[in-house]
């Protein structure tokens, strides 16, 4: 394994591990095990779609920030080096804000 792809599954792997379960909490989900950086992008988008058409602004608001959560991580996919991280960085604030805003 080249030390670009390393980086780029550690980097997914520690972003998961941080927001899987309380994803799958806000979907009513068993949070997965062994969670792909697609798979997570999956979870991301089944957890925007709970909210979309929302009766309450914040959660509306949640579905947003899911939303673009889900544009950064894609394009995270096919990043490498700062580049990457920069995309995981917004991904992070966003997953972030949404999670926040539900409590």
């Amino acid at each position: 394994m080249t030390t670009q792809t390393r980086s780029h599954t550690d980097t997914f792997a520690a972003l998961t591990a941080c927001f899987t379960t309380d994803l799958a909490a806000l979907i009513s989900e068993e949070p997965p095990t062994d969670i792909t950086p697609t798979g997570f992008i999956d979870l991301v988008e089944r957890a925007m779609y709970a909210f979309v058409g929302a009766n309450r602004d914040h959660l509306q608001r949640a579905g947003q920030e899911l939303d673009y959560a889900i544009g950064h991580l894609t394009d995270a996919l096919t990043l490498t080096g700062a580049d990457q991280r920069d995309q995981l960085a917004r991904a992070r604030t966003h997953l972030r804000y949404a999670i926040e805003t539900t409590r």
